[in-house]
């Protein structure tokens, strides 16, 4: 790259519940193929803390790497945590957010769990707030956001919970809709093949480039 060139935008990924990032290391390598954007990890212990200590030090990781361009990339519990941290900020380089398969209306898998002995300490302090004793969600920020859902049903949630609609397996495809985001787009992929996704990450670099999803003329 020659000094002439712009400095590629940096892109913060943000993981799920019992994650640690590595899980999203196939849309990083993917994220960064023609050079034209940088991205790292947020890691966060998803099971210990509140909501607002994942957002505060979310926050600092951006506000720590000077870049023009900022964006953010939340998988999951991960998109909640960027969500969050957009709404309570505005101080942060110019960017787009997307999230993939995030339970932005709650969540009937968790709210299933959440009822059985001791499932809330394992889904920890912030999904219970988010997830469980939520309220609905919109958005209305400077930033956009563009929202990818799964639609193939296979995964945990359809062994405890009734997920009658579509969904990924995990979350429901009505419970990724946002009102006030950008756009929305329905992917046939699970909700842990947001991740690997070769047209999810596509159309997620499409998005943080041009603010729409790329679609059949």
């Amino acid at each position: 790259m020659n000094s002439d060139s712009p400095s590629p935008a940096l892109t913060i990924l943000v993981h799920g519940l019992w994650q640690s990032g590595l899980e999203l290391f196939v849309m990083r390598r993917r994220l960064q193929a023609d050079g034209s954007m940088r991205a790292i990890f947020f890691s966060y212990p998803t099971v210990v803390g509140s909501m607002s200590n994942h957002v505060r030090r979310l926050i600092e990781c951006a506000r720590a790497h000077k870049a023009e361009r900022l964006h953010f990339v939340g998988h999951s519990l991960g998109g909640l945590v960027v969500l969050r941290a957009l709404e309570v900020t505005d101080d942060l380089p110019p960017g787009r957010a997307v999230l993939l398969g995030s339970p932005l209306q709650g969540s009937r898998t968790a709210q299933s769990l959440a009822r059985l002995p001791f499932a809330r300490a394992l889904l920890g302090g912030a999904l219970t707030e988010e997830c469980v004793d939520w309220s609905p969600r919109e958005w209305s920020g400077r930033r956009e956001v563009g929202v990818i859902a799964g639609s193939v049903g296979l995964g945990v949630g359809r062994l405890v919970a009734n997920l009658d609609d579509a969904h990924d397996g995990t979350v429901l495809v009505e419970e990724t809709r946002l009102p006030g985001a950008k756009d929305h787009l329905v992917v046939a992929t699970t909700h842990t093949g947001l991740l690997v996704s070769a047209k999810v990450a596509e159309q997620t670099r499409y998005f943080l480039e041009h603010g729409v999803f790329a679609r059949p003329d």
